[in-house]
């Protein structure tokens, strides 16, 4: 992996967390799920295994539900292009039609 990479890995775990913390302190939602993923798994693979599976989960519902989607990982990632070097196409694609699909407006713009 090109030191680029693993820079951008590093500061994008980083955001994952602080993605952690604003669902708890903006939206008042804890997700020891994604907690426990990030201390597990770390940043990356936390996103690529949720973005990869076909069950959405309790986060991005309560989110939903909550009004703040702009708290998911999905958004985290489509919202700032400097992430998406990390993820393959189908990664992105997948995200975004999630997003869409929940009716996420920033989505509405290609990745």
């Amino acid at each position: 992996m090109s030191n680029y990479l693993e820079h951008l890995e590093k500061d994008f775990e980083k955001a994952m967390w602080e993605l952690y913390y604003a669902m708890l302190n903006e939206a008042g939602y804890e997700s020891r799920a994604l907690r426990r993923m990030l201390r597990e798994h770390g940043g990356k693979e936390t996103a690529q295994r949720l973005i990869r599976t076909t069950k959405l989960s309790n986060g991005y519902g309560n989110l939903y539900q909550l009004g703040r989607l702009d708290l998911t990982v999905e958004a985290l990632i489509h919202d700032n292009p400097r992430w998406h070097p990390l993820f393959s196409k189908q990664e992105l694609k997948k995200l975004q039609q999630r997003l869409i699909r929940f009716g996420y407006g920033p989505a509405l713009e290609a990745c």
